[in-house]
């Protein structure tokens, strides 16, 4: 159906509307709460609040310009950029239309993306960024790697148009999160007693509770990338939750082998691992693609955990790298096998070996310049107003260094009765 015959649909509409806020629930409170769960209880604020402001930057950013230079295209597609002639939302009127949905709805759906993917990286670096270094590197980031890569691969670009198949942002979101935060750990360097002195996290369950919200948005997040309430949101939020039930399984099995006990946290960051993996295939897949890649993918990014941390010495703090960045390139590779029908795909316009050298490519070359990109931007920031926060800060607890709050109030109580007897004494 050609734009001019397209007809808005409200059935397609509501749909991606209320995907649109699972999205959001999904940083908001989701992922604020599995990472703020994971940290010393000293620092839960300063994730949740890093959360928080990045979701305001980015909406900011995105509707500023960011959403045009993804999606714009100026009358003629670029293939590397888009243009400004949607800025400020600039001609984007109520009737104008994305297939069967308002484009204004379309630029809200996307701007979720933009937010939870900056927002991922927190995940690489807690405890010891300043707040005020965490917000311009994930601003300028934003417009220097995410934006790009979404037009390569959703506006029309260079990735686009070779037939990259990403449904949902396994390369354009988790792969460039995950790359990002791998450069953002080596780069500041490792938290205050890495790796044999670190405290575990303080409340798992505050973890699995935001790793629940997660499961929950993410069928927003795949199911709502088919913008229409039809068989291919439906085939998606089936092999999303597919693959999230099997990855949490052979994540927690093979924690269970090597440690003798399956972890909670294990259990739930094995799940987000399987989403992260399916989130690339998730719209040209079936079922069975879903539990064989979420099969996989646990096993795989348990190990890479460990390799990130053990073998390589990068303190990746909540294991960005391995559970979003190898969870998504691997979905994203994986897309050229188990689209095929034999493995109950939904088939694809290009054999597998054609296809797979699309996907290595994409992966690359979105992994080269993210890397990149990234470094450029962190050595910028940190040169011109500094991205690690000191050692006494980082001992303190950002909460209190950063916010001047305490996420609990139980700490505030303690410190005053130090405080207490050091004046006694």
């Amino acid at each position: 159906m050609s734009d001019a015959e397209a007809v808005l649909s409200g059935g397609d509409t509501a749909w991606v509307l209320t995907s649109t806020a699972f999205v959001l629930f999904m940083t908001l409170p989701g992922l604020a709460l599995f990472y703020g769960g994971l940290v010393r209880a000293d620092s839960v604020l300063s994730v949740v609040v890093q959360c928080f402001a990045i979701c305001c930057i980015a909406s900011l950013l995105w509707f500023g310009c960011g959403y045009s230079l993804a999606f714009g295209d100026g009358g003629s597609v670029n293939p590397l950029i888009g243009s400004f002639d949607k800025s400020f939302l600039m001609g984007v009127y109520t009737e104008t239309l994305i297939g069967t949905i308002p484009e204004s709805v379309f630029f809200m759906f996307q701007m979720t993306f933009a937010i939870i993917t900056p927002s991922l990286i927190v995940g690489a670096y807690p405890e010891r960024v300043n707040f005020g270094g965490c917000l311009i590197f994930s601003a300028i980031w934003l417009m220097v790697v995410y934006v790009p890569v979404t037009h390569w691969v959703w506006g029309g670009g260079w990735l686009a148009q070779l037939g990259v198949m990403d449904f949902a942002g396994g390369i354009v979101v988790h792969c460039t999160a995950g790359v990002s935060g791998l450069v953002v750990a080596a780069f500041i360097g490792p938290r205050h007693g890495f790796p044999d002195k670190l405290k575990p996290p303080h409340s798992p369950v505050l973890t699995a509770v935001g790793a629940a919200m997660l499961w929950v948005g993410w069928f927003g997040f795949n199911a709502g990338s088919a913008l229409t309430a039809g068989t291919s949101a439906g085939m998606a939020m089936t092999v999303t939750h597919m693959s999230a039930a099997a990855a949490a399984m052979s994540w927690a099995t093979a924690e269970w082998f090597r440690t003798g006990k399956p972890t909670a946290v294990g259990l739930v960051t094995g799940m987000v691992a399987g989403l992260a993996a399916v989130t690339p295939a998730s719209g040209f897949i079936g079922p069975l693609g879903g539990v064989l890649l979420g099969t996989f993918s646990g096993v795989l990014c348990e190990w890479m955990a460990r390799v990130v941390k053990e073998k390589a010495k990068i303190d990746d703090s909540l294991d960005c790298f391995a559970v979003h960045g190898v969870g998504g390139m691997f979905g994203a590779i994986c897309v050229s096998f188990l689209a095929h029908p034999a493995f109950q795909g939904l088939g694809m316009p290009y054999s597998i070996w054609s296809h797979l050298g699309i996907q290595c490519l994409a992966v690359a070359a979105v992994s080269a310049w993210t890397a990149v990109g990234s470094l450029l931007v962190l050595k910028a920031v940190d040169n011109a107003f500094g991205v690690r926060a000191s050692l006494d800060d980082e001992i303190k607890g950002l909460d209190i260094t950063a916010h001047g709050e305490y996420g609990y109030s139980v700490l505030q109580e303690e410190l005053g009765k130090s405080k207490s007897a050091a004046y006694a004494a």
